[in-house]
């Protein structure tokens, strides 16, 4: 059975989607711990992050990378941090958190409760500075 991400990806459940190549995938957490909060994934479903070949892992980063540049110029931060759990989901992923005091990124925070339209336009903003 497919895991929740590849069921995205494939569509058939939505997103709230920021990037996208042949290979990645890119939207919104919809438990965000921090506004512009991104899940990064591989297309092709993998569990364990370290599973993925060394193109794939080097795809991914890169991929990321744009992501990250564009979370930060939509969301004006110190940085974006990133983070590797891999627990929760059975497909590897990357979480991408706007950081200003890198508490935000710890994910035992309360969530953020957001309405639709706040995820569109937060996805919209993200997008548009997606390079």
């Amino acid at each position: 059975m497919a895991t929740i991400f590849s069921r995205i990806v494939a569509g058939e459940i939505p997103s709230y989607k920021v990037a996208e190549n042949a290979d990645f995938y890119a939207f919104l957490d919809i438990n965000p711990v921090a506004k512009g909060h991104v899940l990064v994934i591989p297309k092709r479903e993998v569990d364990y992050f370290f599973d993925m070949d060394d193109k794939e892992l080097a795809g991914i980063m890169q991929f990321a990378k744009h992501v990250a540049a564009a979370i930060k110029a939509a969301f004006p931060c110190l940085k974006v941090g990133m983070s590797v759990i891999g627990v929760d989901v059975p497909h590897a992923h990357i979480h991408l958190v706007p950081l200003n005091s890198g508490k935000e990124i710890d994910m035992s925070n309360p969530k953020l409760k957001l309405e639709a339209a706040e995820f569109e336009s937060i996805a919209s903003s993200i997008a548009k500075n997606f390079k």
